[in-house]
């Protein structure tokens, strides 16, 4: 093997890349820009509609007030709630988000307080949207504080203590430090990313380098030069296998940056509101280890060469742009399955996932990200992940060296 010829092709191919929009587009604009701009918009769109629909005084209608007169000016003294008068509709209304919520209080409610009878009042709401949920907790909070108020009345007539019935208060505490945090919330959806831009920043470079140069007619040309086959599909082959590392570099930093920038925006504000008085919620800023991140990177190589390898020989077998997208297209589907189920809570990192390709990845990149190390596994899913990546370059090749895929009637 001549790795002179190898570097030339490799130097020739990646600065036809660099001329290439598409190839831009999916290495440098997409993870650099996009998605960051995706996630955070999306989660700072989130926060915005949440905090405006727990914002809004929500609608909430009493059934059945008469039969307790007490229980209703209990809710009429509650900033967080507009009482309508009741109505038949009150189900269409909640259907239609006309209204909100509901209460039914049952006949002989106030009768069966008197007694130390069990009464049941009935919430109707609409189950999955928000704004009623949020409705329900409030209507939920006013109840049971009636039903204190009632419990300490009783207590107190009767020269018992309040915390009669409630001997003790329970505070949960969290001991776990901001990595394992961090790592428990986001650490599944990093390498989630990082494998998705892997394989797209692959993806077009690989079709380009195959399927483009049948649709230029220039593979002929490639062909007849005084470069060995292998030689040719090594240096195609690192230009593809660099776009998709550097999709992940840019990723990386760019999603490193934009984080940096919401920690920095989180902790002022927390600042801000710790100074002017304010009572500050949670007791620490979740955060991912920055060696377990350069561990993921370190795992991801090989896993980018299985991708480049894969889109490659599947490209050569497409006579164009179209069709080599309609032969790759559903491997997204096949890398992004495996790395969606490494979220899914239970599904822990053992001996024998540690041998599935993707999935191996995915979940041990999230024990990295929260701070974990496991040296064992991590040496085994390294390996494999070689091994496998290793086969599919050899495939590559071979691929190459048939006249029938390459001149494919």
């Amino acid at each position: 093997m001549n790795w002179n010829q190898v570097w030339t092709v490799y130097g020739k191919e990646l600065r036809d890349s660099l001329r290439d929009r598409r190839t831009l587009i999916s290495t440098i604009v997409f993870p650099a820009v996009i998605m960051p701009a995706l996630m955070f918009g999306f989660g700072f769109m989130s926060f915005k509609v949440v905090k405006s629909a727990q914002a809004e005084i929500p609608s909430v209608m009493i059934l059945g007030h008469e039969k307790a007169d007490t229980l209703r000016q209990a809710f009429e003294k509650s900033s967080r709630l507009k009482m309508v008068p009741p109505s038949d509709d009150y189900a269409q209304q909640i259907s239609d988000k006309k209204l909100r919520a509901a209460v039914e209080i049952p006949d002989g409610f106030e009768a069966a307080l008197e007694k130390g009878a069990l009464s049941k009042v009935k919430i109707y709401t609409y189950s999955g949207e928000m704004k009623s949920g949020f409705a329900a907790d409030e209507v939920d909070r006013v109840l049971r504080d009636y039903r204190e108020t009632l419990v300490k009345d009783k207590l107190t007539a009767r020269g018992l203590p309040g915390t009669f019935i409630r001997p003790f208060d329970i505070e949960r505490q969290n001991v776990a430090p901001p990595e394992k945090v961090g790592g428990n919330v986001i650490g599944g959806v990093i390498p989630y990313l990082l494998i998705f831009l892997s394989f797209v920043g692959a993806m077009y470079p690989a079709i380009d380098l195959t399927a483009g140069e049948k649709e230029r007619g220039t593979m002929e040309t490639i062909l007849c030069s005084p470069v060995g086959r292998m030689e040719l599909v090594l240096g195609k082959f690192f230009t593809v296998l660099t776009a998709s590392l550097f999709t992940v570099a840019i990723s990386v930093i760019s999603l490193g940056l934009s984080a940096f920038g919401v920690a920095l925006t989180f902790a002022n504000k927390t600042a801000e509101a710790a100074k002017a008085g304010a009572k500050v919620v949670g007791e620490v800023m979740p955060t991912i280890s920055p060696l377990g991140v350069a561990g993921v990177l370190v795992m991801i190589i090989p896993l980018a060469i299985l991708f480049a390898a894969i889109v490659f020989t599947t490209a050569l077998f497409a006579k164009s742009h179209k069709e080599a997208q309609t032969y790759v297209s559903p491997f997204m589907l096949v890398i992004i399955l495996p790395a969606v189920a490494a979220m899914l809570p239970g599904v822990e990192l053992n001996a024998k996932l540690a041998l599935i390709p993707i999935l191996n990845v995915s979940l041990v990149s999230k024990e990295m990200v929260s701070g974990s190390f496991p040296l064992g596994l991590m040496a085994l899913i390294f390996v494999s992940s070689c091994l496998y990546a290793a086969g599919a370059l050899v495939a590559a090749v071979k691929m190459f060296n048939r006249e029938s895929v390459l001149f494919r009637a």
